[in-house]
């Protein structure tokens, strides 16, 4: 696993602790907002990169005036845990009035657990990819869904890939078994099929039966919903069978951190769909990757999409705030639809509660991605 460097541990910490307390009352004129992150299991590679990005997107909106004028303060949340000790936390912050908004990347186990915690009570913005559908009210989605990024991606690696029988392997939780069932349907309808899927746990590090499973169907390329350590444990042991030499692979979920884990022997035939990569070259995107390393510095986490998606969700959450001159939730749902604002992903809106974003793909050229179309 990509441990955070020294360095920006000790800077992340000193941030924690450096919060201006103003005015009078519990937290005067600061805004509270719980950022609930993951920083532990298999998902934990991704909490430094995801803080360091909230914390740019505060900086800015704090020099800003910050949200109706109330400087805002992170407190942050390990989404790393089980669903129901994270939902425990955020209902006793929210009960205690110590946090007035949830927003952050965690798997969909830990949102199912946390939406009946927030509903009705404080806004949530859940940022990461995932299976869509979630219709709670006051619940605003920041990332990628299948229906605008796999299916697009799968589309697109049958056209210059070749690629029409799929296998797939996944977590098992609900992410990725809402995700296989409709690329079943999209294979389908782009006269393909998936041969054959496989869940494991979160936290495996055996894949030898998926693996003997793969070279036994011989598939044209592995779909894989697999998270964190999970999708770097296997993309090694994929590399090690040369499997990567015959079959190429596509993930949702594949960051830069995650190449670097996995390393540069491990990532040949790699392909990767996502709202935003550290190489994505647009102005708006170069613009985020230089105000990002002026903050934090060379030594700071590799930015990336899920990481980005977490300064996305805090300028979702600044702009909603503002548009409704409350951050009240029910005055914020009154006045969501369609709200949107220019960011390192360009311009984005909200319909029906999700952010509408572009989405590119991309394939890993030893340890980094080189960006090859929008979809």
């Amino acid at each position: 696993m990509v441990e955070p460097t020294a360095f920006l541990t000790d800077r992340l910490a000193a941030a924690r602790r450096a919060v201006p307390i103003l005015g009078s009352g519990p937290y005067g004129d600061t805004l509270p907002v719980g950022l609930l992150i993951p920083l532990q299991g298999p998902a934990g590679m991704f909490g430094p990169s995801c803080e360091a990005s909230a914390r740019l997107a505060v900086e800015e909106i704090n020099s800003s005036c910050g949200v109706l004028g109330r400087e805002v303060r992170l407190v942050v949340i390990d989404g790393g845990r089980r669903p129901d000790r994270v939902a425990d936390e955020v209902d006793s912050l929210i009960s205690a009035g110590a946090i007035e908004s949830v927003i952050g990347w965690h798997i969909s186990a830990v949102r199912q657990a946390v939406v009946p915690r927030t509903v009705g009570r404080v806004p949530y913005v859940y940022t990461a990819l995932y299976e869509g559908g979630e219709q709670a009210p006051g619940v605003f989605l920041a990332g990628e869904t299948p229906d605008r990024q796999l299916q697009p991606a799968m589309r697109w690696m049958r056209e210059e890939c070749g690629v029409q029988r799929w296998y797939m392997v996944g977590d098992d939780y609900v992410w990725p078994h809402v995700s296989a069932a409709v690329a079943r349907s999209y294979a389908e309808g782009l006269g393909g099929r998936i041969c054959a899927e496989s869940y494991v746990r979160l936290g495996s590090e055996d894949f030898g039966t998926v693996l003997c499973d793969i070279e036994r169907l011989r598939p044209d390329g592995v779909l894989m919903l697999l998270v964190g350590e999970d999708a770097v444990q296997f993309n090694r042991a994929f590399a090690a069978r040369g499997l990567d030499e015959r079959i190429v692979r596509l993930s949702p979920l594949m960051d830069e951190n995650m190449l670097l884990a996995t390393g540069a022997e491990g990532t040949g035939g790699l392909y990767a769909a996502a709202g935003f990569f550290e190489a994505l070259p647009t102005e708006s995107s170069r613009q985020f990757l230089a105000e990002y390393t002026r903050r934090h510095g060379v030594l700071a986490p590799v930015p990336n999409s899920l990481g980005e998606s977490c300064y996305e969700g805090l300028r979702l959450f600044a702009e909603l705030c503002r548009r409704a001159g409350s951050t009240d939730v029910s005055a914020i749902c009154a006045v969501a639809e369609a709200t949107g604002y220019d960011g390192p992903r360009g311009p984005v809106q909200l319909k029906d509660r999700h952010l509408r974003q572009r989405i590119y793909v991309a394939h890993a050229e030893g340890l980094d991605f080189e960006v090859l179309a929008q979809l």
